[in-house]
């Protein structure tokens, strides 16, 4: 949607496959250019085929993404204070941040939403999108807070999202 909608003149078609069928279609002509994961390719030693990574801002991930979580059983103190050395408290917060997003507005696999945060002189700045699948109706706003309190941030975001017409769009989604 992210890209449909920033770039509307390209014909958008699926390709299926594993990476090395992708590659190939690519290389006969079938694709004028086509998007993988950079960590995948690097990882099966063909980072030299990535011509142009995505920006952030080009494509806002959803909610979350690249975030490690460790789940423990409730109770469990003694593997809750072994494994606090893990936390990182900054992508902690902007993670918080990002669900919020995600919470308020219904997200799930299906809906083309994204939030991303960073942290830049101690205040939370909050970057987030809701789109038709096909790129219509592109709706991207920021907000800024206090990193102490991220779900804040989160639901100032969602709020100005839904204030410019995000739950028309989310609305109008197959269930």
């Amino acid at each position: 949607a992210q890209l449909r909608a920033r770039y509307p003149h390209l014909m958008v078609k699926p390709l299926r496959g594993n990476v090395g069928t992708r590659l190939k279609k690519l290389d006969e002509g079938q694709f004028d250019a086509i998007l993988l994961a950079a960590a995948g390719l690097k990882r099966l030693g063909l980072g030299e085929r990535i011509k142009s990574l995505l920006s952030v801002e080009d494509s806002i991930p959803a909610a979350g993404q690249g975030a490690l979580g460790i789940e423990i059983r409730s109770g469990s103190r003694d593997v809750a204070a072994m494994l606090a050395a893990l936390n990182h408290p900054e992508t902690a917060a902007c993670v918080r941040a990002e669900r919020q997003v995600s919470r308020v507005l219904g997200g799930s696999c299906q809906v083309p939403l994204g939030a991303h945060a960073v942290l830049q002189d101690g205040r939370l700045v909050l970057n987030g999108f809701v789109a038709n699948p096909d790129g219509s109706g592109f709706i991207h706003d920021t907000a800024t807070g206090d990193a102490a309190d991220p779900e804040a941030v989160g639901q100032t975001l969602a709020d100005k999202l839904l204030a410019q017409g995000a739950r028309a769009i989310l609305d109008a989604l197959p269930a």
